[in-house]
């Protein structure tokens, strides 16, 4: 079988956010399966030079932006046994960052049309599988239907769609259409682009893709609704059908407390104790924190934005600090949290420690050497921090909401079973008493060295998943 993955980021070349992450594992946990798989992304001006003099050009070629003719160049690197292919065109995307332009509509507009160019200079490869990821790539199944049908590139083509957050819609106006689409104006209907007054990539993907899928299966059910569905919830339950949720994993091989060289000192399941208590106490001293392996150490590693449930922090942090444990953040985002974070790490020097910014060798050692890794989130289409908290025998506390609530198996004290803790309702006094519960967990040693050997025998590998999107494929190709 053959997939073309398509993404707007990818790791270790461009990320900003969880969709690097997976379009980087889910291929490599593909491949090692059998599936002949390539991913496709932009070739971004922050592309270190390390990989792009490592880059070869395949070929360069004119792509349609409505009434323009646009240069584009597909570039080729091996990396880690993958092949990736890099779509060039240095007035689009040799710029820093990825999205966030004023001009992201026209940028994306000539991405996925330069995807479905770029198929044709890829030597003996005819996608069985088109895998389009948010709302980037969100009008490639429109292309295929309306541009591509007769190209024998695409003949046996399908594409699966998935919706990492539902949040970004890429929503444009319907000038787009024509404009830079060269689409007809009859695209714009309720049955088809239209949303509100504008046109969304992300409801065109809706709508023609093959199949649809979403990064938990209990995202998968909230989307469906108004809270979640983000105006999208009717048309979702309309295409339910074909919409099915699979969890996200982690690459093992990178997130390893037994290799990671970011560690103060390497541990597996065996010899954890030794290995968290020496993080633990480096993790302390670089936070400025008194070195005090009784006290449990809470950490939080997020962008510091609502929809992360920072407000319910900021709600009752006081009556956090009231309990007898220490407190670390590594995060940036909204100004106004980087200063009420920043303003308590200052008035409660023994207790808080902060970090405004985001550090990856920080992060590891906050996954390693902290006792809990809070994640109270509004909502979480999966989330991967509590996966690598549990591979790091860090117990996550988290809120029961996509994938989050998929992943974290709460602590029963009558069975003993449970890799970390939760709580349901978005209230900061509920998620205040699971704190206090797990803090006083914490003084049972016997106890807390139990979950800890749960949550790192908890398998977040990409392995099970594949198959599920294997079988996914293999079902789509049927039809």
């Amino acid at each position: 079988m053959k997939v073309l993955f398509v993404a707007a980021e990818a790791e270790p070349f461009a990320k900003t956010g969880g969709l690097a992450d997976v379009a980087y594992a889910l291929p490599k946990a593909l491949k090692a399966k059998g599936i002949d798989v390539r991913i496709i992304m932009p070739k971004y001006g922050d592309i270190g030079q390390n990989y792009t003099n490592k880059m070869s050009q395949l070929a360069s070629f004119g792509v349609s932006v409505g009434w323009r003719n646009q240069y584009c160049g597909l570039e080729y690197l091996n990396y880690d046994g993958i092949p990736f292919y890099f779509i060039d065109n240095e007035y689009y995307f040799k710029r820093p960052g990825c999205y966030g332009y004023f001009d992201d509509g026209e940028r994306f507009s000539f991405f996925c049309r330069a995807v479905m160019e770029s198929v044709k200079h890829m030597d003996d490869f005819a996608p069985d599988i088109i895998h389009c990821n948010d709302w980037h790539t969100g009008m490639i199944p429109v292309y295929l239907r309306d541009v591509y049908y007769n190209s024998p590139e695409f003949a046996d083509s399908h594409v699966v769609f998935t919706i990492h957050n539902l949040k970004y819609q890429g929503i444009y106006s319907p000038a787009i259409l024509e404009e830079l689409l060269g689409l007809n104006m009859g695209y714009y209907s309720e049955e088809k682009l239209k949303y509100m007054d504008g046109v969304s990539f992300m409801k065109a993907a809706i709508v023609y893709a093959d199949r649809i899928t979403t990064v938990s299966e209990t995202y998968a059910e909230e989307i469906k609704g108004p809270l979640a569905g983000e105006g999208l919830d009717g048309l979702l339950r309309e295409k339910a059908y074909k919409l099915s949720g699979i969890v996200n994993g982690i690459d093992c091989d990178r997130y390893d407390p037994a290799t990671d060289p970011a560690l103060a000192a390497n541990y597996t399941a065996k010899n954890f104790v030794s290995g968290k208590a020496a993080n633990k106490e480096e993790l302390q001293r670089r936070m400025g924190l008194p070195v005090d392996a009784s006290k449990p150490v809470i950490g939080v590693v997020s962008r510091l934005v609502r929809q992360k449930g920072i407000d319910l922090i900021t709600c009752v942090m006081e009556q956090i600090l009231d309990i007898d444990l220490q407190f670390v953040l590594l995060g940036s985002g909204d100004s106004d949290y980087q200063d009420f974070f920043e303003y308590y790490a200052s008035a409660y020097p023994g207790k808080v420690g902060v970090k405004i910014g985001f550090n990856n060798e920080l992060a590891s050692l906050i996954y390693a050497g902290a006792d809990i890794l809070l994640m109270p989130s509004q909502f979480e289409p999966c989330g991967i921090s509590q996966m690598i908290s549990m591979r790091y025998g860090t117990l996550p506390l988290v809120r029961e909401t996509g994938g989050l609530k998929d992943t974290v198996v709460p602590y029963n004290r009558f069975t003993g079973e449970g890799n970390g803790f939760s709580f349901s309702n978005y209230n900061a006094h509920e998620m205040l008493d699971i704190i206090r519960y797990a803090a006083e967990v914490y003084g049972d040693r016997k106890v807390w060295k139990s979950l800890v050997k749960n949550a790192m025998a908890t398998d977040n590998g990409w392995s099970a998943s594949a198959d599920k999107y294997i079988a996914l494929y293999e079902e789509t190709c049927e039809k």
